[in-house]
């Protein structure tokens, strides 16, 4: 490499740098981002794609007194690297390291603290106005990508940013994708600015080839280019209309691995006294080859071998599937028996197990883009309608949704189904992605019903038992990763909680996925010499009364949910108002928001694990002695 990332000043670098000092710098980035996400993993390709481009926008706007805002911020890697941070790219995603997204705790040029979609325009607007109101002489800049235009949060910021004429310079990263392949009618409009973008270059080399025509060649060229002037509502010609309707100047499309070209385009947009946005094509993955064959793969990935792409053995699928691919196979297979059946994703089809369904009943498949408040809506509608809509989202995607859940599902008491997937602690994403407020903002809400599976095979007959028995809203939660299928052996699910065994000295009732945890404490505690029984929380809402109605000197509850308003405070609630006497404690997140790092770790910090259990129980009886 011919800089020194990780001690190097690259900021005062790029403002000095010629193009071909740039484009080595560029090198040197590309190289270092596959190197090290190759030992950390994390969201490569997405930060292949833009090298150029963020080393343009940092060559002309001038951080941190400019506001670059990064939509959801997944891309942000090279711009950490710009700003003095290369040197903590070990520990990316890592407990207490570096986040894979903006945080403005870690430097002043994270201007605004991103992780979810379609955000960056508002908070831009945001920006632009208090900047007018104070008099202030700086640019605001966000960058979005094409996937994250799929989302209505764009189109209010885009409406309010247009009449009111605010000095915003948007730069649209198209690359033709978010995680999967983009969808709807923006990314068509896109598709075919992009084409405008091959017709201008061919345009370009025929004029070229023309004028070097001895005598006839430049007056057949003027001629042509005459006649093209005149048809004036050639579709070519108006590129970028839909924005300029809006009333924001459209530049491009620019190529987005032309340093020049994008320095020139950002210098142009600066020149506009109102709204811009620049329109630059990407390409996913750019630069590493097996990124560039799997873009999907590499958006985000774990460690993997740089030759030859393939994720690393310890991080390799083992037989055991995941909860997604659980939920995604049985749902085909009960859409086969049921033409009523349909399925809806906002933008994650293939993340959350959908996509077999996808491939082999494609018309009962529904990819409504990075939109889940559009998503649950339309499965209101398809219920309405007499048609059983089932709808995977993420927690912390399904939160965005939450009025239409209340006002269009719940309120009208339709038969929809959720798959909340990566219900609660998820990992090296941190607190934008944690799905730990689920079971809280789901379970206060009247008509819903919520599931929490303690395995695969119980998810499967949770989700058969919503299709077949059930005629109301119904949320089933699962979180991230491997299911163990039937690895507990549990009985058949009625739509019941099951109880394992009763306990005179301890009761714990564990939800969900956290059955093993507290299967592990009973069998510690037991070892002490306490009777302890353990109880699968498998239905959370409505609240079982006689859940409360038991024999024992000690209730533990464990869930994988943030404490406040979950299954812990629901049962202190209705205990206290049945007036039993026996010791209460609860176990979950606790009241704050959860950083990065390994499930195994963020469990630890929670105080979630078997030995915080045995811990807790053993210290309350020794407080009774």
């Amino acid at each position: 490499m011919k800089y020194d990332l990780e001690h190097e000043d690259l900021i005062s670098i790029i403002k000095s740098a010629d193009e071909n000092e740039l484009e080595e710098l560029c090198s040197d980035i590309r190289e270092f981002l596959i190197q090290k996400v190759s030992k950390t993993g994390g969201h490569l390709a997405s930060n292949l794609g833009v090298v150029e481009l963020t080393v343009a926008m940092h060559k002309v706007y001038n951080s941190p007194v400019d506001k670059i805002i990064y939509d959801v911020g997944h891309q942000t890697y090279v711009h950490k690297i710009l700003t003095g941070r290369a040197d903590q790219f070990d520990k990316l995603r890592k407990f207490k390291g570096l986040s894979g997204f903006p945080k403005a705790y870690e430097s002043v040029h994270d201007a605004y603290d991103t992780g979810h979609s379609s955000t960056s325009l508002g908070a831009a607007a945001g920006y632009a106005v208090a900047r007018n109101l104070k008099g202030e002489e700086s640019e605001v800049v966000a960058l979005i990508g094409d996937g994250a235009m799929t989302g209505g949060l764009v189109y209010e910021a885009l409406n309010n940013i247009g009449s009111n004429r605010l000095k915003i310079r948007i730069i649209l990263n198209d690359n033709g994708m978010s995680i999967a392949h983009n969808v709807g009618a923006m990314s068509k409009h896109l598709q075919r600015l992009r084409s405008s973008s091959n017709y201008i270059n061919a345009k370009k080399s025929v004029r070229s080839s023309l004028n070097r025509v001895p005598l006839i060649g430049k007056p057949i060229s003027n001629g042509i280019s005459r006649t093209k002037s005149r048809i004036k509502l050639s579709v070519l010609d108006q590129r970028g209309i839909l924005f300029e309707e809006l009333g924001i100047k459209y530049i491009g499309p620019i190529d987005g691995y032309d340093i020049p070209k994008l320095i020139e385009a950002f210098n142009a947009a600066n020149a506009v006294e109102g709204p811009t946005i620049v329109h630059v094509i990407t390409t996913k993955g750019k630069g590493y080859s097996w990124s560039e064959k799997f873009p999907r793969k590499f958006h985000g990935v774990g460690p993997f071998s740089i030759d030859d792409g393939n994720l690393l053995s310890s991080n390799n699928s083992s037989s055991e599937v995941s909860f997604s691919e659980v939920f995604g196979n049985k749902l085909l297979e009960l859409a086969k028996e049921d033409d009523r059946i349909v399925a809806i994703t906002a933008a994650m089809g293939t993340a959350t197990g959908l996509g077999p369904f996808c491939d082999e009943l494609p018309n009962r498949f529904f990819d409504v883009g990075i939109a889940e408040q559009h998503a649950v809506l339309f499965a209101a509608g398809l219920a309405k309608a007499g048609m059983i809509p089932v709808a995977p989202i993420y927690s912390s995607f399904l939160q965005r949704a939450y009025d239409q859940i209340i006002e269009d599902v719940c309120i009208q008491n339709q038969h929809v189904i959720f798959g909340v997937d990566r219900a609660g602690l998820v990992g090296a994403d941190g607190e934008t992605h944690h799905g730990v407020f689920d079971l809280s903002y789901l379970s206060s809400i009247p008509n819903m019903t919520v599931f929490a599976p303690a395995d695969g095979a119980q998810l499967e007959e949770m989700l058969e038992y919503a299709v077949k028995n059930m005629k109301s809203p119904v949320a089933i939660r699962y979180p991230r990763g491997s299911s163990k299928f039937d690895h507990l052996k549990l009985k058949a699910f009625t739509g019941n909680n099951i109880k394992l065994s009763d306990g005179a000295d301890i009761t714990i009732f564990a939800v969900g996925n956290m059955l093993d945890t507290a299967l592990e404490a009973a069998q510690e505690l037991m070892s002490k010499g306490y009777d302890v029984g353990v109880t699968n929380v498998c239905v959370v809402s409505p609240f079982e009364e006689d859940l409360t109605k038991i024999d024992t000197n000690l209730v533990i509850t464990i869930e994988d949910n943030i404490v406040r308003g979950g299954f812990g405070e629901i049962f202190a609630t209705r205990a206290t108002e049945t007036g039993n006497d026996y010791g209460l404690i609860t176990f979950g997140v606790p009241d704050k928001f959860i950083e990065q790092g390994s499930i195994e770790q963020l469990r630890i910090e929670c105080r979630m694990t078997a030995n915080d259990i045995v811990k807790g129980a053993t210290e309350y009886f020794e407080r009774k002695a």
